[in-house]
């Protein structure tokens, strides 16, 4: 029987290239790292600090296992090491070295073999994916975290019908404080909800994060756009669940800047753009003066007290007390602070539990490397805002074209850094963990690749892993 076909004799279809195997295994230990360091708090609750612990011990030995060799290798390309995020990296370097003089030199060197551990995972991240792997990576990242965070408050509240405390522990007899709890099973009462990793302000600002990943997915006309929105959906539920007055903020000023940057990118001329800038400029420069003027009222509104829940009496003057003692190269570097050590046992407490950090990445800095890291970690942050800024807001150009269409793709990184700056305010996670795994895998993807779709490396790094990347001509 005779069977036709469109396609031309000489040209047949060809299978789409496919990612290797050793290529989707590195995915998906990406996305494990990811899930690790925003999910951080649900380790410690299910398997004990020692737990969590050998779990960062084991993915930094796994990053060196993979990017030693890939380095060796020149693979996917080789490695630039000139595009390094030098900042981040001399803080990282005066960390350690603060263990000559440090109040606390266990601390010292435990936290820092964790610093260390987010640092290697960043910058493997950052040389071996590319910008849409990256964001693909988070995406699916939050999806679990969200996923785990609805399933577990469905459970404590179905099943369990009661609280849930960390390490599946039996409720003791008598009152206990819902600060020790892991879920306070608050999904059907209207309180604030813990998700699975067992704090409601880490919970909402995940939500923030993956609002803007899905965001920038969708814009990306990404596949399942659909399954996309109820994606968004469940993270602005689970955002206004969580109730944080700081991840409310911090929504605020990323859609300010969202619409300031968008007006940029419309601006066709440089004396429009000015005209932007000087108008922006002005109104922010008025609402931070009326926030500073207004803010009792402004707190009483959102539900909290004009001394940030305590930070201003209970926390901040007596971080402020101890910088004061060494200020110029700290305490010695210990992020986040070890409960248990005598340096920081029962020193600042709330209710009843010791506070492990300073609620604001300045002067928890300041505290532990002085004036010296103040000035490292604010060119780091000062340095990754800049260059973010100008990757969203100017036309990707590689030679004279200059009529090239914005990627909604560059806005991740701007919007990502200035919740972090803005979270860093009132919380100390900008500088631990997942706040420095943004910070370094940015800053390094930027000044490495400053540029997303063909015309660079990206091309070529992407082809070369044999993705499904498209050559544009």
């Amino acid at each position: 029987m005779a069977q036709y076909t469109k396609h031309p004799v000489k040209a047949p279809p060809t299978a789409p290239d496919r990612e290797s195997t050793g290529h989707l295994l590195l995915r998906g230990y990406v996305i494990l790292v990811f899930i690790v360091a925003f999910a951080h708090t649900a380790l410690y609750n299910l398997v004990g600090v020692n737990g969590a612990g050998a779990v960062m011990v084991v993915l930094t030995l796994a990053a060196l296992a993979i990017g030693i060799p890939m380095i060796a290798r020149a693979e996917p390309h080789p490695f630039p090491w000139r595009r390094l995020p030098w900042s981040a990296l001399g803080y990282v370097a005066l960390a350690l070295v603060s263990v000559a003089w440090s109040q606390w030199r266990l601390p010292t060197i435990i936290t820092w073999l964790l610093l260390a551990a987010v640092t290697v995972n960043a910058l493997l991240i950052a040389h071996a994916f590319s910008w849409q792997e990256i964001v693909r990576a988070l995406a699916s990242a939050f999806k679990w975290i969200l996923g785990l965070s609805l399933a577990l408050e469905l459970w404590v509240s179905l099943v369990v019908h009661g609280p849930l405390l960390p390490n599946f522990l039996t409720l003791p007899d008598g009152d206990v404080d819902p600060h020790w709890y892991w879920v306070r099973d608050n999904l059907f009462d209207g309180g604030r909800i813990q998700g699975i990793v067992g704090n409601s302000n880490v919970l909402a600002i995940i939500s923030l994060f993956a609002i803007v990943t899905f965001g920038v997915r969708f814009a990306l006309r990404a596949r399942w756009r659909t399954t996309l929105v109820m994606w968004m959906l469940l993270a602005a539920y689970l955002m206004f669940r969580a109730s944080s007055a700081t991840t409310y903020v911090c929504a605020l000023a990323a859609a300010v800047v969202l619409m300031v940057a968008l007006l940029i990118r419309r601006a066709r001329t440089p004396g429009a753009r000015t005209r932007i800038y000087a108008v922006c400029g002005g109104a922010v420069a008025v609402v931070v003066a009326a926030v500073i003027v207004f803010h009792r009222p402004l707190f009483e509104a959102l539900g909290r007290s004009s001394d940030l829940t305590g930070r201003t009496d209970l926390i901040w003057t007596k971080v402020l007390e101890r910088a004061a003692s060494h200020p110029v190269f700290g305490n010695g570097f210990s992020s986040p602070w070890i409960p248990t050590d005598p340096a920081f046992d029962g020193w600042i407490t709330d209710h009843g539990i010791t506070v492990f950090h300073a609620h604001n990445m300045w002067l928890d800095v300041l505290m532990q490397l002085g004036a010296v890291g103040v000035a490292l970690m604010a060119a780091a942050y000062i340095g990754l805002l800049w260059r973010a800024w100008f990757f969203a807001a100017d036309r990707p150009r590689w030679n004279l074209r200059a009529d090239r269409p914005y990627s909604p793709l560059t806005l991740l990184p701007l919007l990502f850094t200035v919740i972090l700056l803005v979270q860093g305010l009132a919380e100390s996670t900008p500088i631990m963990l997942w706040g420095w795994l943004m910070l370094v895998l940015f800053s390094f993807k930027i000044k490495s690749v400053p540029l997303v779709g063909i015309g660079l490396d990206e091309q070529s790094r992407v082809t070369e892993r044999g993705s499904r990347a498209r050559r544009i001509p």
